[in-house]
């Protein structure tokens, strides 16, 4: 069963409090690394997947994109998208799990998708569906969290009795699959894979890989509190890859 944390009410609120949610890509830390590695949108059919707000698709759209599916299974939010980022004859948002997608082959020049295959089951069906609805040469450009992140399950650090921060856990790492994550709060079911789960996957279905990066937040967020120790463990991956011809 897909779990959709995001439609109860007070996981929302939780999460629309965020800096991302609020200040939209601005607040994002990997944004400027995510935004070096996204390709010429002019012109191009784009598909976004878990698309949350739609920050994403609204840039696209904003520079220069035909056409934009964006997709999440929330409906909180896509009202809020809707709302904040609507462009009329541009984007389309759309209800559905991603896992439930079903699109002609070769519909898209573009696949986005920010934070999301951390909450689907299996990344190897999903690139291969992916692969399938991009055409050859097509761009696939994506953030998820980092396996050193999600390995442990917890999510969180280790504390002294004082509590400071001791270290980041990094467990079963080899152990693929479910994990009892604590975000914002409240529980939340993830899924844990490998960076080599995600890159060979990719190159199974398809895909060459182009670029790989581990975003640093940028030096003008280090003042907001806790960031300076987001330096101490990756949080996220950045992986760019394009569809073989």
């Amino acid at each position: 069963m897909k779990e959709n944390r995001y439609d109860d009410e007070e996981f929302f609120s939780s999460y629309s409090h965020m800096e991302r949610s609020e200040k939209g890509l601005q607040g994002a830390a990997e944004w400027p690394e995510l935004r070096d590695h996204l390709p010429d949108f002019t012109g191009k059919r784009v598909l976004d997947l878990g698309c949350g707000y739609g920050w994403h698709a609204a840039y696209a759209a904003d520079h220069g994109a035909e056409y934009v599916l964006a997709t999440d299974i929330s409906r909180r939010m896509l009202e809020r998208a809707e709302e904040a980022n609507s462009r009329s004859g541009v984007i389309e948002y759309r209800n559905i799990a991603m896992e439930d997608l079903e699109l002609p082959g070769s519909s898209f020049d573009i696949i986005l998708s920010s934070l999301a295959f951390h909450y689907i089951e299996d990344f190897p069906a999903m690139a291969q569906r992916i692969s399938s609805w991009l055409v050859p040469g097509g761009s696939f450009i994506f953030s998820a969290e980092h396996p050193v992140f999600t390995a442990a399950g917890s999510q969180d650090w280790y504390y002294d009795d004082d509590g400071s921060i001791m270290h980041f856990p990094v467990d079963r790492y080899f152990y693929e699959g479910k994990r009892d994550a604590v975000f914002l709060g409240h529980h939340v079911v993830k899924y844990h894979r490998t960076l080599t789960t995600y890159i060979r996957s990719l190159i199974a279905a398809g895909f060459a890989i182009d670029d790989v990066s581990e975003p640093q937040p940028p030096q003008s967020m280090m003042d907001i509190p806790g960031m300076k120790d987001e330096m101490r463990r990756p949080m996220m991956i950045i992986i760019t890859a394009s569809k073989r011809q």
